[in-house]
């Protein structure tokens, strides 16, 4: 009984339960595309180890191995980038011009948010950066001051939300310009939403992809007028 109780913790347990997890929410995906993989994956995992009793430390033994993929499944998004380049070098200056407006958009509208629900002053920091990677969002928000955990947890509900329902906005909109949903999808929902639109259309991906780079680039340097005005 000693030894099923220790499973747990040992990262195999982490590393199976997550890819279990994951293969279920491929075959949730193929009746309902709405529902992102990942969405699914995390809410099964929440799930399970709440009714388990897992404590998330012994989960992370495993979960941690997971995320070391991250960087190359990052890296991995240049790929339908390179293969648009002809197109993006033609429309570089407007795809830079709405990620800049968009980054601003968002960040303002997320620290409206927060001041209008009465939220604490942590809490707007925390959100700020929601719409670029997470680690260079949890690096703006602990530079202003915000809790960087916390960050992560805005970072990914944004690409999530924003991946689930974007292009469905979108198209509600009437807006079909691989162009414009990939820019759009790039600059509010980053990794995610771009990995999203790489299972349907490598132009759209490869605009996202540009689009997240220049929105982390963005959001750093909006960063520092906003550091500096908060020190003030």
């Amino acid at each position: 009984m000693s030894e099923l109780r220790a499973f747990p913790g040992e990262p195999a347990f982490g590393i199976a339960l997550t890819i279990g997890a994951y293969a279920l929410a491929l075959r949730l995906n193929r009746r309902w595309k709405w529902l992102h993989p990942l969405f699914a994956t995390t809410g099964a995992l929440i799930v399970f180890l709440l009714l388990a009793h897992i404590p998330y430390d012994q989960y992370r033994q495993g979960g941690d191995v997971i995320t070391l993929f991250l960087g190359p499944t990052t890296v991995a998004l240049a790929v339908p980038l390179y293969k648009a380049v002809r197109t993006m070098r033609r429309h570089l200056r407007a795809v830079a011009l709405g990620v800049l407006a968009g980054s601003v958009t968002g960040m303002a509208a997320s620290a409206l948010v927060v001041w209008l629900l009465g939220g604490t002053r942590e809490l707007m920091l925390s959100m700020l950066p929601k719409s670029v990677t997470s680690a260079i969002a949890i690096d703006i928000a602990r530079q202003l001051g915000g809790n960087p955990q916390l960050s992560g947890v805005f970072t990914v509900l944004t690409g999530l939300i924003g991946s689930m329902f974007g292009p469905a906005v979108l198209k509600l909109l009437r807006i079909d310009s691989d162009l414009a949903i990939g820019a759009a999808v790039g600059t509010a929902a980053h990794g995610i939403g771009t990995g999203r639109l790489a299972r349907e259309s490598e132009a759209q991906a490869g605009v996202s992809g540009l689009a997240m780079s220049l929105a982390g680039v963005a959001a750093s340097v909006l960063s520092v007028p906003l550091y500096v005005w908060l020190q003030g």
